[in-house]
């Protein structure tokens, strides 16, 4: 039971309509219908607070880094302070934190330079539940270094990694377990303590892809114990922004590719060319937007109380969503259930409908909801929805409201 303390925190949090306000994106109409915008898992909607800090930067800061006038003096303390602000996301240190294009070019960049250790008898253990940036990168070694890709099931009933599988899969040739701690495509949270566990009892590494995880649970990359963690700031309210936590020794030796004159040190060192500054400014300030809802003078908690109520809001809106479809003739959901450790998305299809038909259905009822794959193909070829998937995902922004007309657009649907 979460103890009074927590209790209080989750008081504090601002009610969903103040939330609301700070998206000026939730004003679209479309035929005379409000916009409810269910397509948070492929990228949410920004705050105020993030557009006005993409543009201070670039009106006011603009210039690039390490030189001795103003404006790229400035764009340095940006970026370490920008550094610093997802430290206490990720709960590491501010050396700790890289910034990138996206969560693939860096998921690419880290499995190049690891490989380069590896070879013929090295094993990599990846799973059948992850977004292919996680499979991808990670599949080309073989060809590159001769190693040996394994893959652990997911139960396709469930939803779930199939633990005794993943169990099978790590032996003592394993060299690095990749996996994601939440499913984009069926909202599964996996249990990551089990899975690192697994790993160090063979002394192999973790990268943990936290793409669809980092917008419904904060991270904390010190509990999970693993290596490298990669998120991208679009999906929990900022830019298109990639970041990326390694541990210190591991970015300070990674054999990663950069120029001569290039700085040496991590985490300079695995960031090629000249960043995305506004981007960066951007991520930072998506990260403070959600610490502010709490109220809290300190950001670390302040995300933590955050989260716990978005957290807690969101199993509502889940349980009202799984429920309301499963109602429904001729719709069937997918992944785990509302009681199952899971984030506030569910996938699920229309009898005799292509997914993307419902999408389109939806739309003209100003429900935004995205359909296929979501690159996590081999999710939808496991349990077989070849045409794919619709996905309806909740955002700190969703209501209780937008879920009903979500349920009655479905309705219509289903019945032709």
């Amino acid at each position: 039971m979460p103890g009074s303390s927590e209790s209080t925190s989750r008081a504090m949090v601002r009610g969903v309509e103040d939330i609301r306000a700070h998206f000026p994106a939730l004003g679209r109409r479309q035929g005379g219908l409000p916009v409810a915008y269910f397509d948070g898992p492929g990228g949410t909607q920004v705050p105020r607070a993030v557009t006005d800090a993409v543009q201070d930067y670039l009106l006011n800061h603009n210039g690039n880094t390490h030189w001795n006038f103003p404006t790229s003096l400035e764009t340095d303390v940006i970026v370490a302070s920008s550094r610093g602000v997802f430290a206490d996301f990720f709960n590491c240190a501010p050396d700790e934190v890289v910034f990138g294009a996206n969560m693939t070019t860096l998921t690419f960049h880290v499995a190049r330079a690891l490989g380069m250790q590896w070879g013929a008898g090295d094993e990599i253990v990846v799973t059948e539940l992850d977004h292919h940036a996680n499979v991808a990168p990670w599949r080309r070694l073989e060809s590159e270094r001769g190693v040996t890709l394994r893959t652990a099931r997911m139960d396709a009933a469930t939803g779930a990694l199939d633990m005794d599988d993943m169990a099978r899969c790590i032996t003592g040739r394993t060299r690095l377990v990749a996996v994601g701690a939440a499913s984009n495509a069926l909202g599964t949270i996996t249990d990551m303590a089990r899975v690192v566990g697994m790993a160090r009892e063979v002394g192999a590494l973790v990268f943990v892809d936290a793409v669809h995880y980092a917008p419904h649970e904060l991270p904390d990359v010190r509990a999970l114990d693993c290596d490298f963690l990669a998120c991208s700031a679009y999906k929990f309210y900022g830019p298109h922004v990639g970041v990326l936590f390694g541990r210190g020794e591991l970015l300070a030796s990674l054999d990663v590719p950069r120029l001569d004159p290039a700085p040496a040190d991590a985490p300079d060192r695995i960031e090629t060319g000249t960043a995305n500054f506004e981007g960066i400014a951007g991520a930072a300030a998506a990260v403070d937007f959600l610490a502010s809802l709490s109220g809290s003078s300190e950001r670390r908690q302040g995300l933590s109380a955050t989260y716990a109520a978005v957290h807690q809001r969101g199993a509502q809106l889940t349980e009202q969503l799984w429920e309301g479809l499963r109602e429904i003739d001729g719709v069937t959901c997918y992944g785990p259930v509302p009681e199952m450790p899971r984030t506030p998305t569910v996938s699920f299809c229309v009898r005799g409908v292509a997914a993307g038909d419902v999408t389109h259905h939806l739309a003209a009822r100003a429900v935004f909801a995205s359909h296929g794959h979501f690159y996590a193909p081999t999710v939808v070829e496991r349990i077989g929805v070849g045409d794919g998937l619709v996905r309806a995902g909740c955002a700190c922004y969703t209501t209780a409201d937008e879920i009903d007309r979500l349920l009655s657009g479905v309705r219509d649907i289903a019945r032709g």
